[in-house]
């Protein structure tokens, strides 16, 4: 009789589906196998974790007077443009408005400039660890340092462009490509944020 039972209970085991095939029971706990398919695949990338930034109080104050002083840009380049085309096309003839304002414009400029570059190197330095716009930030400095180089160049041909029309257009050019590039770098963070 043993015999027969464990013969129908092989053939039973053997015809019935592999899900519901009885386990022996043993005394303790049940280990059941773990399913292959659940596990990660090997080909998924393992992304870090983001570490967190802190900025100081200065950082945020920085950052204030370094987007004002770029809104206080735009009215300083239209002042230097419009007494410097004035100028430029009428020279000893050009208005005394232009000649007043000309240069207060293009010293306000310099004065803008140096302390957007103290701000924003500052704030680059202590942002230098957030990965978050770095590229950007990175873009945006370069190309505000090459528009106050620029802006040092045209400065340095002030002199001679009052007594040369070749110098006079050299320093207007000058000045309009170091305007149009910070004007680039300025909206570059402008839409950024």
């Amino acid at each position: 009789m043993a015999f027969s039972s464990a013969l129908l209970t092989a053939s039973l085991l053997v015809l019935a589906p592999s899900d519901s095939v009885p386990r022996a029971s043993a005394r303790g706990p049940v280990i059941s196998p773990v399913a292959l398919a659940s596990a990660a695949p090997q080909d998924t990338v393992k992304r870090r974790a983001r570490k967190a930034v802190t900025y100081s109080d200065g950082y945020t104050r920085r950052v204030t007077i370094h987007r004002a002083l770029g809104w206080a840009m735009l009215p300083l380049f239209a002042a230097s443009y419009v007494s410097g085309d004035q100028l430029l096309s009428k020279g000893n003839e050009a208005p005394e408005w232009a000649e007043t304002i000309h240069p207060y414009a293009a010293g306000g400029t310099a004065l803008l400039f140096g302390a957007n570059a103290v701000t924003g190197t500052w704030n680059l330095w202590e942002g230098r660890k957030d990965p978050n716009g770095r590229t950007r930030r990175i873009v945006h400095s370069v190309l505000f340092l090459a528009a106050s180089g620029g802006f040092a160049y045209a400065g340095s041909l002030a002199d001679e462009a009052e007594e040369n029309g070749e110098k006079r257009r050299l320093h207007r050019n000058v000045a309009l490509g170091s305007m149009g590039v910070s004007t680039a770098s300025w909206l570059l963070m402008l839409v950024g944020n």
